[in-house]
């Protein structure tokens, strides 16, 4: 079941840099949020504390509140992994494992998951995960070849696959179409459509229409200048945020005259 997400006060530090501050905002459980700003305001990095992986990076930490379903993802002994297994990921560009084939891509996580999955069992998730990415008809002959040998707009549903096999309740995107062409952007978009029935999804993208085609709820984030933190400007029903901001930034740079 799809979960709503809590962020409260949140400030993301690289060493005593702030990358972010301040930030407060509510996730709808079953929804799309997309996330739009100027480069470097902070987009991604906000979506990283969301499953802590901003924490990976040397230096990264936070602090503030982020609340899946009112649990505090970083309280006291809440496992990080445990945390992104919830909070799947897909990333800017493709990255199957590549020394795996594309089953065992899929197969991955199951597989790490502690417990012993049975071979039959293992098929299933795999058929049921690459058929909701609108892959299996495409590789079902090829299951055992290397998931780096498919196209890029393949690779990137490879990858969505993936992250859905763990069965996680909330999808973070981070400019999951950046990298590819205009018919597999419309096929990982049209897959989006079908994805949040099942899970709360946010995604971060440059593409202004983009944003007004899949989500539901937008947040404009910006910063005061360079080397200063970014901030979330506004955030709400996509067709607002579009169509009559509250904002003055929030306009000027949906149309373009900044950023």
């Amino acid at each position: 079941m799809a979960k709503r997400i809590d962020v409260g006060g949140l400030t993301a530090y690289y060493g005593a840099h702030a990358a972010i501050e301040d930030i407060s905002l509510h996730v709808e459980p079953g929804a799309v949020t997309a996330f739009i700003g100027p480069s470097g305001c902070g987009k991604s990095t906000f979506l990283r504390t969301l499953n802590r992986m901003h924490e990976v990076t040397p230096g990264g930490r936070v602090e503030g509140t982020v609340l899946l379903d009112n649990e505090d993802l970083y309280g006291p002994g809440v496992d990080p992994v445990a945390v992104r297994r919830t909070v799947g990921m897909v990333f800017q560009r493709p990255n199957p494992f590549p020394t795996m084939s594309i089953y065992d891509n899929v197969a991955a996580g199951p597989r790490l998951s502690g417990r012993r999955v049975r071979r039959a069992e293992l098929d299933a998730v795999v058929e049921r995960n690459l058929r909701a990415a609108h892959l299996w008809d495409e590789v079902k002959d090829r299951l055992h070849r290397p998931g780096a040998g498919l196209s890029g707009g393949q690779q990137q549903r490879l990858c969505i696959a993936r992250a859905t096999a763990v069965e996680p309740e909330v999808l973070l995107m981070d400019e999951p179409c950046s990298a590819l062409d205009p018919i597999s952007t419309l096929a990982i978009e049209d897959l989006i459509g079908q994805l949040k029935k099942r899970y709360t999804i946010v995604i971060v993208t440059h593409n202004m229409q983009q944003a007004a085609r899949v989500s539901d709820r937008t947040a404009f984030f910006n910063l005061s200048g360079v080397g200063q933190p970014g901030r979330l400007v506004e955030v709400g029903d996509t067709h607002k945020i579009f169509s009559n901001p509250s904002v003055q930034a929030t306009e000027d740079y949906i149309s373009g005259r900044f950023g």
